[in-house]
């Protein structure tokens, strides 16, 4: 597909949960977003376990891509204790793994961070009793800290948030809502209204809602590649956004 001098095209996509026995599996699925696309977002659970043998399995698959990837980590990319492996594998071939930080592509910036659980508006937990609770809500804060960091680096007029769970109950609609308050957390949504941006990808909610808003009205999107591939079977599972390029964008 020819890239077009007048918007910039973003293929995204999360959970892909490779495993050791994903070598050899992804390389199409990779150059086909490589070829409809100008960047490549990851949204994080790009492994299943975290390992060392998983994060090659992966890094082999990417060599498929030749535009610039840009990533965050999920859960499952930490389930070994030692999600540096990963994001070290992934900088040795050069996709820019974010945790708080922000970068410029092609004349957009993204900021990112893998966000927590937590909940949403009235059923957001609060650091109140057991040392434990508090802890865990602190993890939420320290985590939309970390995006509003990113956030306040940006200074390009077109601007992406990149995380793995959501901040917004609105794509995670679907999924059974017991779990609703491990899927995402509307203090990720907080950031994002003092530093708009002009959308927010993000996975982990497997069987949740392709899109919904902030409540600000900004765009965001769930790339779960499950969700992708139930929701759209006869399309590659990798959603397209485009944006104007810089110099097309009016004064």
């Amino acid at each position: 597909m020819p890239k077009s001098a007048s918007t910039v095209r973003f293929a995204a996509v999360g959970d892909i949960h490779v495993t050791k026995e994903s070598a050899g599996t992804l390389r199409s699925f990779f150059a086909s977003a490589s070829e409809a696309a100008d960047v490549l977002l990851l949204c994080g659970d790009l492994t299943d376990y975290g390992t060392a043998e998983e994060a090659q399995v992966l890094v082999d698959e990417l060599a498929a891509v030749k535009i610039p990837i840009v990533a965050v980590l999920g859960n499952h990319d930490y389930e070994s204790g030692t999600p540096e492996v990963v994001a070290e594998a992934l900088k040795h071939i050069g996709v820019r793994v974010l945790d708080g930080e922000a970068c410029e592509i092609e004349g957009v910036g993204i900021a990112g961070a893998k966000g927590f659980a937590g909940g949403f508006g009235r059923g957001s937990l609060g650091a109140w009793g057991e040392p434990a609770i508090k802890l865990f809500v602190q993890e939420a804060l320290n985590e939309a800290m970390k995006l509003e960091s990113a956030l306040a680096k940006l200074r390009t007029p077109r601007r992406i948030c990149l995380l793995h769970y959501s901040p917004i109950a609105g794509t995670v609609a679907g999924e059974p809502v017991e779990i609703f308050p491990f899927l995402g957390s509307s203090r990720l949504e907080e950031p994002l209204l003092r530093y708009p941006v002009d959308a927010v990808f993000h996975g982990h909610a497997h069987r949740g809602t392709l899109e919904s808003k902030t409540v600000n009205g900004v765009p965001v999107y769930n790339v779960a590649r499950p969700l992708l591939l139930r929701s759209h079977p006869d399309q590659p599972p990798f959603r397209l956004f485009d944006l104007p390029r810089e110099s097309t964008v009016p004064a």
